[in-house]
């Protein structure tokens, strides 16, 4: 089993960056494909971004690409999501999720690990 944790979320105002982590401890065998999902209260959770085991392959929703960056550090196991020039729709709880294997699913039910989430307000 992997353990999830994030962190780096807060209140900012829109316009401005967060940076978020999420470190994976626990089976190392247990994390290769990597990905950001958030949920805003009364909506599904839905898919941000997610990178492959080199980092070189990295997948984006529509309403974020060119704002957020997502890279991975395997020597830290640890994955981090890049966020500039917040929206205040960019509020949510941010989850962290892990897979044993190196795809990549915009599905939340297809990825095995989750982490507690972090919270993200964006005020205008």
């Amino acid at each position: 089993q992997v353990q999830l944790v994030e962190s780096g979320g807060g209140l900012v105002q829109a316009g401005g960056s967060l940076r978020l982590s999420c470190a994976a401890s626990g089976r190392p065998s247990s994390v290769y494909a990597m990905g950001w999902f958030r949920q805003a209260p009364g909506k599904e959770r839905e898919f941000v971004a997610a990178i492959g085991w080199s980092g070189a392959a990295t997948y984006y929703a529509d309403s974020v690409k060119g704002r957020f960056a997502i890279s991975r550090d395997n020597g830290k196991n640890t994955v981090y999501l890049q966020m500039n020039n917040l929206k205040p729709e960019d509020t949510a709880v941010y989850y962290c999720a892990a897979n044993p294997i190196d795809s990549v699913y915009y599905q939340p039910s297809l990825w095995r690990s989750w982490g507690q989430g972090t919270q993200v307000t964006v005020s205008s």
